[in-house]
């Protein structure tokens, strides 16, 4: 069976739609307060979380290296998303938090989303972008918050 669509579109639509949304965010985010916010500081702030981590488990956790970790994390701590604090454990070893700011990007991307995913909704109708969600969860693997695109793209 052909298909007047060649197949390189499909990917290429879903990378442009994804592209479409980050974009709208990242301005509405300049306009609230993060100007600079970029998109690979979601990937990093969620992966650091609430509970902190180190720059050897962001490494992992984003497919890069500890350093192209630290690296981002010495750019979020001058913009103020993040600080390293002493394990009270070890005190060798340092871990990154997010500040206030860094937990305020994260909840206003949230709220972001679903105002996003709302106009989506009113553009397409409701029941054609649930299907649309559905049809993607039927053809993707059921861990949605993979973290290592960053490693993925190539690096950070």
């Amino acid at each position: 069976m052909s298909s007047d669509v060649p197949g390189f579109e499909l990917p290429l639509r879903l990378l442009l739609g994804f592209r479409v949304l980050i974009d709208e965010l990242h301005a509405e985010l300049a306009r609230q307060g993060h100007p600079h916010a970029r998109p690979l500081h979601g990937f990093v702030l969620q992966a650091i979380g609430a509970g902190g981590t180190t720059a050897v488990e962001l490494g992992r956790l984003l497919g890069v290296s500890k350093q192209a970790a630290g690296k981002t994390v010495e750019t979020l701590e001058r913009v103020g998303y993040v600080e390293r604090t002493v394990d009270p454990d070890d005190t060798r070893r340092k871990i990154i938090r997010l500040t206030p700011y860094g937990m305020d990007v994260l909840a206003r991307s949230a709220r972001i989303f679903a105002d996003l995913r709302a106009r989506w909704a009113a553009e397409l109708g409701e029941e054609r972008l649930r299907a649309l969600e559905a049809d993607l969860r039927k053809v993707t693997p059921p861990d949605m918050f993979r973290l290592d695109m960053p490693g993925w793209f190539g690096s950070l």
